[in-house]
């Protein structure tokens, strides 16, 4: 395992979540928050504080890392990585987790992944899409589920994705369960997989289940049909 400086944008749920266990793996983490010494939020995160784990501004957590997560809501990422500034973004490998929703629940991004917008908006950045079909607690705890699941990588840097398969890897997840979609227009898949993970969310009664992909025993007749 490399351990790596990493910088989470975002310190709801998801990126207090993923805070928590690469910390915990042994990375060093600092959460990047808007408002890094409002007393509310600094209360809240109190326990991941204790355990070491910063708080900064958005820049401040973009100049710590090495790979930069995402966790902020869909509608807003691209804006605020715009504060940071492409140059201060140059090279860094980007782990977008976010999803966009509208107030009416339907995606911000229909026509087009966030993934592929924050690309497009920096394209020195190494963009990988991940971790989005799944809930928090599954995220870090792989292992809570009944049997095996997928997840998925999307994005145009190979080495960028080594890179996150590694950092997945830390959260508990198993190498043969991370499937490389290709480039990061495939990130639109796993982003309107979203709407499916609510009616499945709705019809079970909880958001902690994943989805695994099975493949034909005999290895299939390929893509032509």
């Amino acid at each position: 395992m490399t351990l790596m400086r990493i910088g989470i944008l975002g310190t709801g749920n998801v990126g207090q979540a993923l805070a928590s266990a690469w910390a915990r793996a042994g990375h060093d983490v600092v959460l990047g928050s808007r408002r890094p010494d409002d007393p509310e939020l600094l209360a809240e995160l109190k326990e991941l504080g204790a355990s070491g784990l910063r708080v900064d501004g958005p820049a401040g957590a973009a100049a710590h890392a090495e790979v930069l997560v995402n966790a902020t809501p869909g509608t807003a990422s691209v804006a605020l990585l715009h504060t940071i500034g492409a140059e201060a973004l140059t090279d860094k490998i980007i782990l977008d987790v976010g999803v966009g929703f509208l107030e009416d629940g339907s995606l911000s991004h229909p026509g087009v992944s966030l993934g592929e917008e924050i690309q497009q908006a920096f394209p020195a950045t190494r963009v990988v899409k991940t971790l989005c079909t799944i809930d928090r607690k599954v995220m870090i705890a792989p292992e809570s589920l009944e049997g095996p699941a997928t997840v998925f990588l999307s994005g145009e840097d190979t080495g960028a994705k080594e890179v996150v398969r590694g950092l997945v890897g830390d959260l508990g997840w198993s190498d043969d369960a991370l499937l490389d979609l290709g480039g990061i227009a495939t990130a639109r898949g796993q982003e309107n997989f979203a709407l499916l993970f609510t009616g499945i969310a709705t019809a079970t009664g909880t958001y902690e289940f994943g989805i695994r992909v099975v493949l034909p025993t005999s290895g299939g007749s390929g893509l032509d049909h």
